[in-house]
């Protein structure tokens, strides 16, 4: 699959004269157009509602255009619940997903009326001596443990993760939250991160729909619904084939038709929590080239850093790289493109083949619109960098300014040095 940036060198110049790079900016276009596909894919379940993971990219004028298109959110913090609450999200349109919760995180939630989903059979009783009562509607997290694997390929390792019940406990769990007084029940399960692969929800969804139709039977629980979180992922290099959506709602539709209409349970809902699907393909980090270095290895450095994005520096990721201008140019340089934190690894790419790279030159990053500026950070007193919305008319809209030195030093103000800056 050919990666084509979706913002030309032309557009960039412009928007700098205004906002200075670095910057994450989004195509509005491809977030509607996206959203749209997901709803349609899954309108065969008159239940269905996708419930973005606010955390991949907390936005409010983002999550606004999903909420257009029936997007509830899903939150796993105070704070996340703060935006949501802000945006006018309430009851239903909130799912609250979160792990090793503070009491005071539960009791806004239900204040907020939103779904509940415990990680953990110990949180049962933790919610009701929080909160006082337990929810009529709740969810459970489920890890059955080992390995999720799909033809014979490992896909993750639910084993390893520090989520959700276990298959006994998600079994005594419904027993407990039925007598505690819970009428609607829903489960929730994550199996398997970044997977580029049409099997990956169909699979889920089946091992899900056998297991509620075991729930039911067993501790006569009404499901109410199942969340298949997210897990569906983006072709961050340029050799991987995206995700068909389409396909992957048909044949979750196939599991359910034959699973769970026999059963009796054809009004079950489905639940998504997508994130990186929902915003990953839709964001660049747009920087600009400022210096070049020629010792052991040609270096490219940019205006931007890990602060900016991390997960190359975090995880090693790939994150595609266009150098505006010079889409048609033969890519005969190799370089290691850096940012400039006092950290070896602050790099966007290592020994990547590029056209030739010229100071001035401004670079767009790929797939950038989820666990992107969402995980930004102020080490060596970086500074957080602007958003900015590309409209579907080809204007540019500031959905969050750039943070500046008195936004770093505002906690400070128990010390001198911000009675200081604000005299300045």
């Amino acid at each position: 699959m050919e990666k084509k940036a979706f913002i030309t060198k032309e557009q960039v110049e412009e928007i700098v004269k205004k906002f200075p790079t670095p910057f994450h900016i989004y195509d509005e276009k491809g977030i509607r157009e996206n959203a749209k596909e997901l709803k349609e894919a899954f309108s065969w379940n008159k239940g269905y509602k996708e419930y973005f993971a606010v955390k991949a990219t907390p936005n409010p004028f983002l999550i606004n255009i999903l909420h257009e298109y029936g997007c509830g959110a899903d939150c796993s913090s105070y704070t996340e619940l703060m935006l949501s609450d802000a945006i006018g999200l309430k009851g239903g349109d909130i799912m609250f997903s979160s792990n090793d919760t503070p009491a005071e995180e539960f009791v806004y939630a239900a204040k907020l009326g939103a779904t509940i989903n415990l990680d953990d059979i110990t949180h049962i009783d933790f919610l009701e001596k929080t909160i006082g009562y337990i929810p009529e509607t709740i969810s459970c997290r489920y890890n059955p443990g080992g390995y999720f694997s799909i033809a014979n390929s490992i896909m993750d390792n639910p084993g390893d993760a520090k989520y959700g019940f276990t298959t006994e406990q998600l079994f005594e769990g419904f027993k407990i939250l039925k007598a505690k007084g819970a009428k609607n029940f829903g489960i929730h399960a994550f199996l398997a991160s970044n997977t580029v692969t049409n099997d990956y929800y169909p699979e889920l969804a089946k091992q899900l729909f056998e297991l509620a139709v075991k729930l039911r039977d067993e501790t006569g629980a009404d499901i109410k619904f199942i969340n298949l979180s997210g897990g569906i992922g983006i072709p961050y290099k340029p050799e991987q084939e995206p995700n068909d959506i389409k396909i992957i709602g048909e044949r979750v539709h196939k599991a359910f038709d034959e699973i769970l209409v026999p059963a009796g349970m054809g009004d079950v809902a489905i639940y998504t929590e997508l994130g990186r699907f929902m915003m990953g393909p839709y964001g660049h980090l747009v920087t600009k080239v400022i210096h070049e270095k020629h010792i052991h290895k040609e270096y490219i450095g940019v205006d931007a850093c890990a602060a900016n994005l991390m997960r190359p520096a975090m995880y090693g990721a790939y994150h595609h790289i266009t150098v505006l201008g010079k889409e048609n140019a033969p890519c005969d340089r190799i370089y290691d493109v850096t940012g400039s934190l006092c950290e070896n690894n602050d790099k966007f790419a290592i020994d990547r083949q590029l056209p030739e790279i010229e100071i001035g030159d401004y670079i767009a990053i790929h797939d950038t619109g989820a666990h992107g500026f969402a995980m930004g950070y102020n080490y060596n007193g970086r500074l957080w960098s602007s958003e900015l919305l590309l409209k579907e008319d080809g204007s540019v809209e500031l959905i969050r300014r750039a943070e500046e030195p008195r936004d770093y030093f505002a906690t400070f103000d128990c010390f001198p040095i911000y009675e200081k800056l604000k005299q300045k």
